[in-house]
């Protein structure tokens, strides 16, 4: 009962808290159709990237009323709130997107996330994305395209249209590489050899890379581990997320890779995903010592007692 308590109090602050800030965003959203494009960029966007790291603080806010989380965080001290970052995590649940704006909130520009075509349908949510300039991406199945050949190479543009705004001020474009939340069914579809990670789909990032030249700083390397289990959105709001980890590094974006052509060179392609690759076997690792130290500690703790 306690639960569903916490969930309805949880639930109703956010729903206000979306409310609130949408509507600020939405009463805003029609200056950007007057104003030049260079003007909407660097008087528009600040304003509009404000409304949104204040959304995040009232979200972190509720979170902190209804939540006793205990939050274990380590990332650079060097972090710019004016920089540019491109910034890739694991993907477990949608709780991940709530725990990164709460961690990252404030240290680095707001967070963009690549988002599927299709969102732009979901109410108030989809408009705030649009308005946030949130780069939505529209992939093309091979089945597609044999059967209309004249779309190949329309979603890589879309996708480098959409960074291209992301040029005149500070910027965090965020990607999951893995495209999908983790699921031991997917995991066992995808034969993947992490043990605790999908296959890394790298092409977004590359895309980011193309369009911006070498506007990104660096890559923000996150991991996220859930030590009592992946919760679900729904376990969330209850307040049943005893404990997060969250652990961050700063990783140098090679400059080769910010100028070069993904889809059609085979060799540039195959060092850009040997790159990838190479985070995500390091990422793959830590998941593994972080679950292993906090089932020690669990552990001890439970001695202790």
């Amino acid at each position: 009962m306690r639960g569903k308590i916490t969930a309805i109090i949880a639930s109703s602050l956010l729903f206000i808290n979306v409310i609130f800030w949408c509507s600020m965003l939405f009463i805003l959203t029609p200056i950007k159709f007057i104003l030049p494009e260079i003007a909407v960029r660097k008087i528009m966007d600040p304003i509009f990237s404000t409304i949104a790291g204040a959304w995040i603080s009232c979200n972190s806010g509720w979170m902190k009323l209804t939540q006793s989380t205990q939050w274990d965080i380590k990332l650079p001290d060097n972090l710019d709130p004016k920089g540019w970052y491109f910034v890739s995590s694991n993907h477990q649940t949608w709780v991940d997107i709530f725990v990164l704006q709460h961690v990252l909130n404030g240290k680095i520009p707001f967070l963009k996330f690549f988002l599927k075509q299709e969102l732009i349908r979901v109410p108030i949510m989809g408009q705030a994305w649009w308005a946030l300039d949130f780069p939505f991406m529209k992939r093309f199945s091979k089945s597609y395209l044999e059967k209309y050949p004249e779309m190949k190479g329309k979603d890589i543009e879309t996708t480098q249209k959409a960074c291209e705004k992301f040029k005149y001020i500070p910027t965090s474009v965020m990607n999951f590489f893995e495209g999908t939340r983790f699921t031991p069914a997917k995991h066992e579809k995808q034969n993947s050899p992490y043990e605790h990670l999908l296959n890394p789909k790298s092409g977004g990032f590359a895309f980011a890379l193309n369009a911006m030249g070498d506007k990104f700083q660096s890559c923000l390397d996150c991991t996220i581990v859930y030590p009592n289990g992946i919760p679900s959105f729904f376990d969330f709001m209850q307040g049943k997320v005893p404990e997060v980890i969250v652990r961050i590094r700063e990783v140098p974006i090679p400059s080769e890779f910010c100028q070069g052509a993904y889809e059609n060179d085979a060799e540039f392609k195959k060092r850009f995903q040997t790159w990838v690759s190479d985070l995500w076997s390091d990422k793959d690792q830590q998941i593994g010592e972080l679950k292993q130290m906090a089932n020690l500690d669990a552990h001890t703790h439970l001695t202790l007692g």
